[in-house]
């Protein structure tokens, strides 16, 4: 495992310093399970112990909540480090970071206190914004939230939520105006423990087996109106806002996969022989390693200047969070491929990581938006570009 990856000086060294800690961590700790996590379709428990004990797991919450207080880029390299080992792994952080980011968006000093101290405790967070029929479509949600006196009534499902049934906590989004379409809906916190939460069988998927990605049910849930995130109808206008800062870690996942992958191309160009010589040595090879270590590099850099965007809320973030999203996975989808071709049969087979680098990779340009939403993101943001 190649662990030499650079920071830009313009960084700092303390970035440096992160990279190698996680990448340590993910190496010792993360990566000898990984295969069997996939095969087993198995949560990856040893990874969150591990991330757990060393402030990874969700290093973004502050530091007066008990977190890390990690920015933006620190959360994004922390993602990326253990996205190249394990892809499952590196979404308990950010899993962990979208289902909190709408709190500490539009939580009040309370919520803040009672949620994100538990969060960096170890208890999870999860994010249920799509439905069955409601994905890039969100709006079109059909799960209501009915007030009753001085509480909420939560009733639907949600689709295709990460780390169900695992985490503690959901930041859930229901229409309480289903006439006033996206300015009707609003966002809530629901805990596991709820009378009225249950969760759908887990999905077989093509890749991310270790991630449960589940169904959940909402059978007339009842809250108190202090776990209402934000002012009533503007939970549709916070989700988005949270996308914004969330679609970078799914780049950061994309770009630690493409890096991990490309990794094992590379070690294995120089150590396979066919006729009387590395394959390295041949032209075509080398062509295609160029490409994919050129593409990760724009990957990266883009991905780290979303993340600036982020943690400085600058004014064109939408088109930047949108755009290293939509790069960065493709490129990962593209660079796994051709570490598979490079492996040839070997790469078709999962005595190495490679196939399921790949099999990871198709879902980082689905989830969170498709890669066709994230171009009608930017196109619709062309005009705050600051160029």
């Amino acid at each position: 495992m190649n662990t030499t990856t650079q920071m830009p000086a313009l960084f700092g060294q303390e970035y440096q310093a992160l990279r190698e800690s996680v990448s340590e961590l993910a190496i010792k700790k993360i990566a000898p399970f990984a295969h069997d996590v996939d095969e087993n379709s198995r949560y990856p428990q040893e990874a969150a112990d591990a991330l757990q004990a060393a402030g990874f797991a969700a290093a973004h919450v502050p530091v007066e909540f008990g977190g890390q207080g990690a920015d933006a880029l620190a959360a994004v390299i922390i993602i990326e480090e253990v996205a190249r080992v394990c892809g499952a792994a590196s979404l308990i952080p950010a899993v962990n970071k979208l289902g909190s980011v709408p709190l500490m968006i539009a939580g009040n000093d309370g919520q803040k206190q009672k949620y994100l101290t538990q969060l960096a405790a170890g208890k999870g967070f999860s994010y249920c914004l799509s439905e069955s029929e409601a994905g890039s479509d969100a709006a079109a949600m059909k799960t209501k939230a009915v007030k009753e006196g001085d509480s909420w009534v939560l009733s639907g499902s949600k689709k295709w939520i990460s780390n169900a049934g695992v985490s503690e906590f959901y930041t859930v989004l229901a229409s309480t105006d289903p006439s006033k379409g996206a300015k009707g809906i609003t966002a809530f916190i629901v805990e596991k423990s709820d009378a009225g939460v249950s969760f759908g069988a887990h999905e077989k998927k093509m890749g991310f087996r270790g991630s449960p990605t589940r169904e959940v049910y909402l059978d007339k849930v009842k809250i108190n109106d202090d776990r209402r995130l934000g002012e009533v109808g503007a939970g549709f206008a916070l989700a988005m806002k949270t996308l914004d800062h969330t679609r970078i870690t799914i780049a950061a996942q994309a770009l630690g996969i493409a890096q991990g992958a490309f990794d094992v191309a590379k070690k294995y160009a120089h150590e396979r022989q066919q006729f009387g010589k590395p394959i390295f040595d041949f032209q075509g090879i080398q062509f295609m390693l160029a490409d994919m270590a050129m593409q990760i590099e724009a990957a990266r850099q883009l991905t780290y200047a979303a993340a600036i965007k982020s943690e400085r809320g600058e004014s064109d973030l939408t088109f930047f969070s949108a755009a290293s999203k939509c790069f960065a996975t493709d490129v990962a989808m593209k660079v796994t491929t051709d570490a598979v071709q490079i492996l040839g049969g070997y790469g078709y087979v999962s005595d190495y990581p490679v196939e399921r680098m790949m099999r990871d990779a198709k879902l980082t340009q689905i989830y969170e938006g498709t890669n066709q939403i994230q171009r009608v993101v930017m196109a619709r943001n062309l005009e705050t570009l600051n160029n």
